[in-house]
């Protein structure tokens, strides 16, 4: 019950996240999804999380409450992939700790998390890490990544997000992608959390928190749905008459349609048949008709 998406653009990063973690018919429940750690001037670092909430926040509680000093942190952790690490092995002690207990319950050992950020010194990265700890980046090839809900929202963003999308664009999509999953999937729900960050800022510089007042977010749903309409409207219809490029019942081309037979009681019943079969019964209706 649970959208995120952050992306990575030439111009900084992204990500945005809903706070609904439970949607029945009488109890809704809200939780924030998002995470800062920030030491301006040196390092910003935004980590997403969903799956069981118990889970999620539990791996929260080992980052920012560390039971060993000596432990490498987020708020010490040289690199953007030193601090992927950090939250790999924290997920991987919670479920040392908790995962048997868990299953003994039914219930299975279920988070994913998404990490971005900058420390001084070091380029901008995107991590997405798995339930074992193990963590992929993002590339040029795929500069986001999704967890939680993420089919409804995903056709906008492969659409229009590359590299050098700008910044603010980038922040566009990633609102239309969750008004989409809004639309579609109950157990995602207002307020969002919504953090842009400027390259090289290395401090939070654009945060909001979107509710159902936020004018900006209620004209985007309003006018991505009436254009979509309007879109829909402009694409021909069908065209189910002959035309010079449409397969005439004579032609190679000419869709084979077969029927099942009708059994003896009347009832058409299905059968097994081979492509060969089909092409078979194509070529035999074709030399009837010669």
């Amino acid at each position: 019950m649970t959208y995120c998406v952050a992306m990575a653009v030439n111009d900084g990063l992204v990500f945005l996240s809903d706070t609904r973690t439970n949607a029945g018919v009488d109890h809704i429940s809200t939780a924030r999804k998002m995470s800062v750690f920030e030491q301006p001037g040196e390092r910003l670092l935004v980590l997403l999380g969903a799956g069981n909430l118990s889970i999620t926040q539990a791996v929260l509680h080992e980052l920012s409450e560390p039971s060993d000093p000596a432990r490498p942190t987020l708020w010490n952790a040289p690199t953007m992939a030193d601090a992927a690490r950090v939250v790999g092995s924290a997920v991987r002690r919670v479920h040392q700790r908790e995962a048997e207990a868990l299953q003994t319950f039914g219930v299975d050992f279920n988070c994913s998390f998404i990490l971005g950020g900058q420390i001084a010194g070091n380029r901008m990265r995107l991590f997405m890490i798995y339930a074992a700890g193990n963590f992929i980046e993002s590339s040029a090839v795929n500069p986001y990544f999704q967890i939680g809900e993420a089919k409804y929202g995903k056709p906008i963003i492969d659409r229009v997000l590359t590299l050098s999308t700008p910044l603010d664009e980038a922040a566009k999509s990633a609102l239309i992608s969750m008004d989409s999953t809004l639309r579609s999937n109950l157990s995602v729900g207002l307020p969002l959390d919504l953090l842009v960050y400027e390259k090289d800022a290395l401090r939070v510089t654009r945060f909001v928190s979107i509710d159902r007042d936020n004018a900006y977010f209620d004209m985007l749903h309003r006018t991505w749905g009436e254009r979509l309409r309007q879109v829909f409207a402009e694409i021909p219809d069908p065209d189910w008459q002959q035309s010079p490029d449409a397969p005439s019942p004579q032609s190679e081309r000419a869709l084979v349609l077969y029927r099942a037979p009708v059994g003896a009681d009347g009832i058409e019943h299905e059968q097994d048949v081979s492509p060969a079969q089909i092409l078979a019964q194509a070529d035999k209706g074709k030399a009837q008709r010669r």
